[in-house]
This record gives C-alpha cells, structure tokens and sequence, in this order.
C-alpha cells in the first residue's frame, strides 16, 4: 500500500456531514418573530424623533428585518423620498423600525 493510500485512512470522517449546518439554519428559522403593527403614536413619536435629528448625532435603531429584531448603531443618512435610513451601510425601511433613540454629540 502506498504511503498515500496509507494516509487516507486517518482522514478525518464526519458521519453526520451537513449536520452542524442544517442545525444553524433551523435555529435561525426558530428564533424570528412575527413583526407587530405599528401605531399611530409610535409612528408620531418616531417621526419627532427624524424631524428633531442632528447630522452630528449618532443614532441607535431597533429595526425588524427578516424575522429578526436587530439594532444598529452609528451616524446615519436619512433619505426620506424613498423612506430609508442608511447605517454603517445598511438600508433600514422606516416602516421597519421598531425604536430610535439618539445620542446627542458635543
């Protein structure tokens, strides 16, 4: 026998192969939520929010995005005609966000 035939041997063999994987994606499936609807005041409230902003401010937002609640935080850039706050390149839908806090600089 060969020394590399002798060498496959030892392989390392994983029997369950995919196994980790599939478990990583049915934990993700598992843990979405189902987006609520947004009310009126809260929809008010986040609005005096934007309107009250600083482009020097930096800005934290909880935000649903493919059945996940996620927060980013940094300066953003507001582009309300297509109704998006861009975060450290990231496109967040305002019908998206759930909260907005601001941190006031200087």
């Amino acid at each position: 026998m060969s020394r590399a035939d002798r060498a496959k041997q030892f392989a390392p063999f994983d029997a369950l192969k995919g196994l980790h994987d599939a478990l990583r994606v049915k934990e993700y499936e598992h843990e979405r939520v189902v987006k609520g609807e947004s009310s009126e005041e809260k929809a008010t409230e986040l609005s005096k929010i934007l309107i009250n902003f600083e482009k020097d401010d930096e800005m934290s937002v909880k935000f649903y995005k493919d059945g996940h609640e996620l927060i980013l935080i940094g300066k953003p850039e507001l582009d309300i005609d297509n109704r998006i706050i861009l975060i450290n390149k990231t496109s967040i839908n305002l019908d998206d966000i759930l909260d907005i806090q601001i941190r006031k600089k200087g």
